[in-house]
Parts: structure tokens; C-alpha cells; sequence
């Protein structure tokens, strides 16, 4: 395991990303340094969705990752190492028919349980640092408006030590992103696409104009789109912006 990670906890703040990014810029801090949230104001998910979260009872955190030669157009590696780690770490712990929603949810059946937020620092052709957040319901049971969302508790029935299951993830993504740089993200997309929610699976979508479609999502390509299958057998890439998966 080597050193271990410096963890700042917080009893709140508006997010852990926006926290850890300016505390970097004020002071050098070291690899995989933590900033870790009882409660988060304002939880940014994908594209502006807000995360809500009930104080003390989920797991909000931000990880520092530095990197010496990670090519930026290899970066869609961290988004499938995080996505493995918390892929390990939940079916260690029996979580139920684990999936990765791409880009960036963790789903346990049709319930989202876990959401993710990588943000990379370019310099040049490669990504200098990355924090990687992340959003996991634990024991939290009640989710007003939200009937897609779900935690491990109410899934279990178990409460969990909040600390314990930091100190898993944060052991489980150092396993994937300490040797990471030298790998491409072609060896790894097997492993990744295998655990896919919907995969090969006839699905609904929507495009950027709310316009609903028919397709099977097929892959992922090393940039990291989603390839659907539309009808006629036309393979098309869709970019984050461009598609929602109605499930």
C-alpha cells in the first residue's frame, strides 16, 4: 500500500472537487490526498445535475491523483480504473448485479448507488493531475424525487462503517491507477465494457434534442464514447453531451 493518503474531513462544503482543487493551489499536496465531506451543499454530477445527500450517512469525497506521463488521449483510462475499483470494492461487500452506466454511475440492478466526477489538469498533451470524486449513497434509505436512486443499505439491510469504506476505495483505485500510465486504454476496455448496464441490450435513448431512439450500446471506443447500434445495423458514436440512456 505504501504511505497512506492524507485525509482531510470536513463536516460540510460545496464540493469536495472545488475544495481539493483549491487547497492544491494553495499548498503542494501529495499524491492521493483526500478531502472527504459529512455533508455536500452542492454535489455536482454530470452536466450540472445536482447530487442530494442526507449529512453524515454517504461517502462524498475528492482524490488528489498526480501523474509524471499520463497522455491526455489515453485519459478515458482513469474513468474505467475508478469505475473497476468501486466495481471490486461494492461486490466484495455482496452489493447485487454491479453495472457501470457510462460514463460515470454505479448501478446495483436499476437503482443508481454511486455516482462519479473525474475532472483532469492538462498541461500540454498530457494530464498533469486528476480529482476524482465521487458520490456513494451508504446508509442513507430515504431519496425524496429520486426513484432511480438506491444505497447500499437498502439494498443490504446492513449499516456500514463510513471510514472502513473509504479506506477500501481509496485502497482499491491506488491498485488500479498506480501502474496505470503505461497502459492503453484498449487493453483495458474489455474488462470495463463487461460490466456495462444495458449492454447488448435493447434500450431507449434521448438525443441533445429530448428526440427518443431505439439502439443496443455495443462498446466504448478509446476516447471513451458510447457506440450505440441504431436500426439497419448502423453503428453511431455518441460523445457525453449527445445521448441519455432512458432506462
Amino acid at each position: 500500500m505504501g504511505e497512506l493518503s492524507r485525509i482531510i474531513k470536513l463536516d460540510a462544503t460545496d464540493s469536495t472537487n472545488l475544495y481539493l482543487r483549491a487547497l492544491n493551489k494553495s499548498e503542494n499536496l501529495p499524491d492521493y490526498s483526500v478531502v472527504v465531506a459529512k455533508k455536500q451543499l452542492k454535489g455536482r454530477g454530470q452536466i450540472g445535475t445536482v447530487w442530494l445527500s442526507e449529512g453524515g450517512k454517504n461517502l462524498t469525497f475528492s482524490i488528489l491523483k498526480k501523474f509524471d506521463a499520463f497522455r491526455a488521449d489515453q485519459q478515458f483510462i482513469l474513468n474505467i480504473s475508478v469505475s473497476m475499483a468501486l466495481y471490486d470494492v461494492l461486490t466484495s461487500l455482496n452489493i447485487p448485479n454491479v453495472k457501470v452506466k457510462w460514463p460515470n454511475d454505479i448501478m446495483s440492478g436499476v437503482t443508481k448507488i454511486c455516482g462519479i466526477l473525474i475532472e483532469n489538469m492538462l498541461k500540454g498533451n498530457q494530464v498533469d493531475q486528476s480529482i476524482i470524486g465521487i458520490g456513494l449513497n451508504v446508509n442513507q434509505t430515504q431519496f425524496e424525487n429520486l426513484d432511480k436512486a438506491s444505497s447500499l443499505s437498502s439494498i443490504t439491510g446492513q449499516i456500514y462503517d463510513l471510514d472502513e469504506l473509504l479506506n477500501m476505495i481509496i485502497g482499491r483505485i491506488k491498485f488500479y491507477t498506480e501502474n496505470m500510465e503505461g497502459k492503453t486504454v484498449k487493453q483495458l476496455l474489455p474488462a470495463y465494457e463487461n460490466i456495462l448496464f444495458r449492454k447488448d441490450k435493447p434500450s431507449t435513448f434521448k438525443d441533445e434534442n429530448g428526440e427518443m431512439f431505439p439502439g443496443f450500446i455495443r462498446k466504448v471506443t478509446s476516447t471513451g464514447k458510447l457506440v450505440l447500434e441504431l436500426e439497419d445495423h448502423i453503428l453511431k458514436e455518441f460523445d457525453l453531451k449527445e445521448v441519455t440512456l432512458l432506462y
